[in-house]
């Protein structure tokens, strides 16, 4: 009779523990972790971008009025990537991003899109 009590009291301990173990590794495998929104593009882009698409825009514009043809790689501004301040970075990736939103600025002003 006893040998029976021990034998169901370790049977009752191994369930337990083993009840135990599985809630324990449950509650740390239903943990998420959940990451903020990405960060925005550095001002040196955010700048660029919009003072390429500004300017573009309004050259493609005064060429399509004056019925000129589409050549927004020989204006002056594309060249030049005005509005460039060394506070904000280096001035290749500067020129690079302005002269990308130029073209998008000019292309879509000249073609009215």
């Amino acid at each position: 009779m006893q040998l029976l009590r021990m034998t169901l009291w370790r049977k009752s301990a191994l369930l337990t523990l083993a009840a135990a173990a599985t809630l324990f590794v449950t509650g740390c495998a239903d943990r998420v972790y959940v990451a903020g929104p990405p960060p925005g593009p550095p001002p040196l882009v955010e700048q660029a971008d919009h003072d390429g698409f500004r300017i573009g825009f309004d050259n493609g514009t005064r060429d399509a009025g004056r019925g000129f043809g589409y050549h927004p790689r020989s204006d002056r501004a594309y060249h030049d990537t005005p509005g460039y301040d060394p506070r904000f970075g280096p001035f290749r990736p500067y020129q690079n991003n302005f002269r990308n939103a130029y073209l998008r600025g000019y292309n879509q002003a000249f073609n009215r899109r």
